[in-house]
């Protein structure tokens, strides 16, 4: 398995997934198909906020991620999102998820990371806690 970052050809694989991972359970919105293309587009291009990575075998997608930078005036540093991660479920529980954050983390060392989960996806916590995550307990709000 490679990480690497995502680029236009992967375009459509990437949205297949993020019509998945925008229905299930683990996402709080259902996303929408301008909302996906938009997200890729920014992902592929000169976008200084957002970056994308697609985690492969040869030609084969197994899944992919997408991270946001900010700065957290709370914690005085860059911050990393971590603002989607979805890896499909025949390759679940292959060392994926733990080895993209060894990946990111190594990427950007001198910043703090933080991702949004919902407490019922299970597997998903228990990976980020594995990963030296720990739970906030935000109340987040949005407008617009």
């Amino acid at each position: 398995m490679m990480i690497r970052d995502m680029c236009q050809a992967d375009a459509e694989k990437v949205m297949e997934m993020m019509r998945v991972f925008y229905a299930s359970p683990a996402v709080l919105s259902n996303g929408s198909e301008e909302i996906f293309r938009s997200d890729v587009e920014n992902c592929v291009s000169d976008c200084p906020y957002l970056e994308g990575y697609v985690f492969d075998e040869g030609e084969e997608i197994l899944g992919y991620a997408m991270a946001a930078k900010s700065f957290s005036t709370e914690f005085g540093k860059p911050c990393v999102w971590i603002e989607d991660l979805y890896i499909k479920p025949e390759y679940r529980g292959r060392g994926m998820g733990a080895a993209f954050f060894d990946y990111i983390e190594g990427k950007y060392s001198d910043c703090i990371f933080r991702l949004e989960a919902e407490r019922e996806n299970v597997n998903a916590v228990r990976l980020y806690e594995k990963c030296g995550y720990e739970v906030l307990d935000y109340l987040e709000m949005k407008k617009g």
